[in-house]
């Protein structure tokens, strides 16, 4: 084996108007050919500070030393990413190392087809002919799974789901055959069956191809899917290294021991679920559900003469006083429409849909609008959800002052500190703005905000699906405290089956639209009984090497009697 890329004493520190901020402090380490190394730790850590050094992607405020040897292919040529300069760095870029970014969407442009963005690169960094370049294009689309490349090759980047966007990134990193690919959190936001379509690319990307892999990742799981070797960092430094099945067996440093146990298991809410049922009245089974669904039909209507799309087809659930139910389903299944139906934000087509005794097929907002206090809503982005230009203890309060329970922010400033308190937030936070909070801080004062008016419905679509492992578990321990606490019912949208079953008192599975399994997580993800509920299961990958290959090779066998 050879070596691709090997870092000595990598260190990088930022020039900010309070002094320079040093983000990776003395890290050393090495990628052979043909190897995954995956690293690891939560945001703020370094892993994607030392990923983007590779490639020479730091911006103009870094200040970088040590070295970053980056060998090509064939092993004939060194280059010091660090001290060339941009004209060979450019040469470097897509021959010898790749990367394929976090979130496809960002990383393609919306105005040019796959296929010009593709032989872009090639015609950049080689002589081939339009026509040799297109073949190459549509080849390299064949080999990552995209079917009828000769067509989709001149499709445009919104024409495809978000696991064929991951997939033409990857085609993009791939097409000038480099060394080394920097694979920075490539399934952070798929759903659990694409995120192992795409691992297994990249398993074949590894042994067909021969290259190099560094993937940056906080899932656990993926990296006991994927990685030979593991380093684990903490605050710009690195605290362990070990090959895969060594670090998960017997971790080492403390972190690393945190790490994984922060990780969400299936089977892990049983013990939860009784706890909620034993602090249940007797008669609880006997009162009004919250919300109810009978045959429920949700259809898009289409546009210029098309016709409409059954998002949601003939759905049944109950959701009673106090439970949470889990939904859970891929992209595209019907989750996220029926949270926003019950929200009153999705109109209903068909069948009934009952939400705090009132019936939302034909409803007028003026008769919905007085129980809109009654309904709390968690979104999956709490950046994106809070305006920035206010603080967060105005943003907390916002729902108080639209429905009249007080007369301006600073009124209802002792009733904001109380929420920020119960989701473990300090006081003084509430002076600070939506972007001087971390991720996991932002999602704890969005947790406030949806509690603000005490609501007996709380709506979460995928509120943890962008966090650490680390945050995660903290974010869904104070979800879970709260729930017991106020009593709520709760609607809890995921595509994660450990982190519904950590939470959830019963689990509902959708897929294209329709309900296909139903109960308590011992019956779901115990015993699943519907062939897709297998399937989604069998793609949530584990934090135990020995444990996933075993699962790996179980959903191949499902994928093949498909």
């Amino acid at each position: 084996m050879s070596t691709v890329v090997d870092i000595k004493g990598l260190g990088v520190s930022f020039a900010t108007d309070a002094g320079a901020v040093k983000a990776v402090d003395d890290v050393s380490l090495s990628v052979e050919r043909g190897e995954v190394l995956a690293v690891v730790g939560e945001s703020g850590s370094g892993k994607t500070v030392t990923a983007k050094t590779i490639l020479g992607l730091l911006p103009e405020t870094a200040t970088t030393r040590g070295a970053v040897i980056l060998s090509n292919k064939a092993g004939t040529a060194e280059h010091d990413v660090i001290s060339i300069s941009k004209k060979q760095l450019r040469s470097v870029r897509g021959t010898d190392v790749a990367m394929i970014f976090q979130e496809p969407s960002t990383a393609l442009n919306p105005v040019y087809t796959v296929g010009w963005q593709i032989i872009e690169g090639l015609q950049a960094h080689t002589d081939i002919s339009s026509k040799d370049a297109r073949i190459k294009a549509v080849d390299a689309l064949r080999r990552v799974g995209i079917p009828d490349p000769e067509v989709r090759i001149d499709h445009y980047p919104h024409q495809f789901s978000g696991g064929q966007k991951q997939r033409i990134v990857i085609a993009m990193a791939l097409v000038l055959d480099p060394g080394l690919i920097v694979a920075d959190e490539p399934t952070t936001a798929l759903d659990v069956t694409v995120q192992a379509e795409i691992l297994d690319l990249l398993r074949r990307c590894r042994d067909e191809f021969g290259m190099g892999i560094v993937l940056i990742t906080h899932n656990m799981g993926v990296v006991a899917d994927l990685a030979d070797r593991v380093v684990v960092m903490y605050q710009g430094r690195v605290v362990e290294e070990a090959d895969a099945q060594t670090l998960f067996a017997s971790p080492q440093a403390d972190y690393t021991k945190a790490l994984l146990a922060a990780v969400p298991y299936v089977g892990h809410g049983t013990v939860r679920a009784a706890e909620r049922a034993a602090a249940r009245p007797t008669n609880w089974a006997e009162q009004p559900p919250v919300v109810e669904a009978k045959g429920l039909e949700i259809v898009y209507p289409g546009r210029f003469g098309r016709p409409g799309f059954r998002a949601v087809n003939g759905v049944d659930f109950v959701i009673r006083p106090g439970e949470v139910l889990g939904l859970v389903g891929e992209s595209g299944s019907g989750k996220t429409t029926i949270g926003r139906a019950i929200a009153g934000l999705t109109g209903v087509t068909g069948g009934s849909l009952t939400v705090l005794g009132h019936e939302m097929n034909g409803i007028r907002e003026r008769d919905f609008r007085p129980s809109r206090s009654r309904i709390g809503f968690v979104f999956q982005d709490p950046a994106s959800s809070f305006n920035p230009l206010l603080t967060i203890a105005d943003c907390v309060a916002e729902p108080l002052v639209i429905h009249g329970r007080a007369r301006d922010a600073s009124a209802a400033r002792k009733r904001v500190d109380e929420l920020l308190e119960a989701v473990q937030l300090p006081r003084a936070y509430g002076d600070r703005y939506p972007h001087e909070l971390s991720g996991g801080q932002r999602q704890r004062a969005s947790l406030a905000r949806s509690l603000a008016l005490e609501p007996e419905l709380l709506i979460a679509d995928e509120p943890t699906s962008a966090l650490d492992v680390s945050v995660q578990a903290r974010v869904l321990e104070l979800f879970a405290e709260l729930q017991l606490e106020f009593g709520f019912a709760s609607l809890f949208i995921s595509h994660d089956l450990a982190v519904v079953d950590l939470l959830a008192d019963r689990i509902a599975v959708m897929y294209r639209g329709s309900l296909v399994e139903e109960g308590t997580g011992v019956e779901v993800l115990g015993s699943p009984v519907d062939p897709y509920t297998q399937r989604l299961l069998a793609s949530l990958p584990v934090p135990d090497p020995v444990a996933q290959a075993e699962r790996r090779e179980h959903l191949w066998r499902l994928r093949e009697g498909d």
